[in-house]
C-alpha cells in the first residue's frame, strides 16, 4: 500500500512510519495538515493516517484535511488518531459521501502492532472501523435506535464496528460462528438494512454510529 502519515510530534510520526514501512508499505511522512494536503493531491495514497489535532492552528486541522481529502479524492482511505474518545469526528467524516474506508482509533491502539495494522489494512480496503473504548463509551451513553437490539446483538454490532471479523467476534464472545452468523442476520433485520443496499456490514456500522453519536 501507498500510505501518507500526518503527525505532527516527531517521536510518533517516526514510529509509525518505521511501523508501516516494516510491513512493507510505502510512506509519506508529514508534520502538519497543509503539507498533508499538497502529499495527497500530489499523489493519492491508498490510506492517509493523520492525527486529528495538528499544525498550523493545532486544532482540529487534521480532521478539516480529511474532509478536504474526503472530497477531492474520495476513494483514500482515512484513519484518524486521537488522544481522545469523543467520537463525533469519526460520525462527521461518515456522513461525507465517499468510497474510501474511515478509521477511528486512539493512539495506544498503535502499540497493539497486529491490530493497528489489521485496522490499517481494513480502512485501506473500505472498510470502517472504530476503538473499543468509543464504542462503549458510546453504548453507555445513549442507545438511540438500537433499543430493538438484544444485548448480544449489541455486542455483536460493536465488534462489527470495532472491524472485527466473524471468527474474532465468536472468540471474543465465546460463542460458536454460526451463532455469531445468526446475530448479525437479525441486526440486518432490525436495522433495516436490505441485501440489496451493498455493502450491509458498513451499512450497519454506520448506523450504529450515527445511533449513538451525541446530540447537537
Amino acid at each position: 500500500m501507498r500510505v501518507v502519515i500526518a503527525e505532527d510530534t516527531a517521536l510518533m510520526r517516526e514510529g509509525l512510519t518505521a511501523l508501516v514501512e516494516r510491513f512493507g508499505h510505502a510512506v509519506t511522512a508529514v508534520d502538519d495538515a497543509p503539507r498533508l494536503l499538497r502529499a495527497v493531491d500530489a499523489a493519492p495514497p491508498d490510506v492517509v493516517i493523520t492525527d486529528i489535532r495538528m499544525p498550523p492552528d493545532n486544532t482540529d486541522d487534521g480532521f478539516r484535511a480529511a474532509l478536504a481529502i474526503r472530497s477531492r479524492h474520495p476513494a483514500v482511505g482515512i484513519l484518524m488518531l486521537s488522544q481522545f474518545l469523543g467520537d463525533s469526528y469519526a460520525t462527521r467524516l461518515l456522513h461525507e459521501p465517499a468510497a474510501g474506508g474511515v478509521g477511528y482509533l486512539l493512539k495506544d491502539r498503535v502499540g497493539r502492532v497486529a491490530d493497528f495494522m489489521h485496522s490499517l489494512e481494513l480502512v485501506a480496503g473500505g472498510g470502517v472501523v472504530i476503538d473499543p473504548k468509543v464504542i462503549q463509551r458510546s453504548i453507555a451513553g445513549r442507545p438511540g435506535t438500537l433499543a430493538s437490539l438484544s444485548t448480544r446483538e449489541r455486542e455483536v454490532l460493536a465488534r462489527m464496528a470495532a472491524g472485527d471479523t466473524n471468527q474474532q467476534i465468536a472468540a471474543a464472545l465465546h460463542i460458536s460462528d454460526g451463532a455469531v452468523v445468526k446475530h448479525i442476520g437479525n441486526i440486518f433485520v432490525k436495522l433495516g438494512v436490505q441485501p440489496e443496499d451493498g455493502n450491509r456490514r458498513v451499512l450497519a456500522v454506520l448506523t450504529y454510529l450515527r445511533s449513538t453519536a451525541p446530540e447537537g
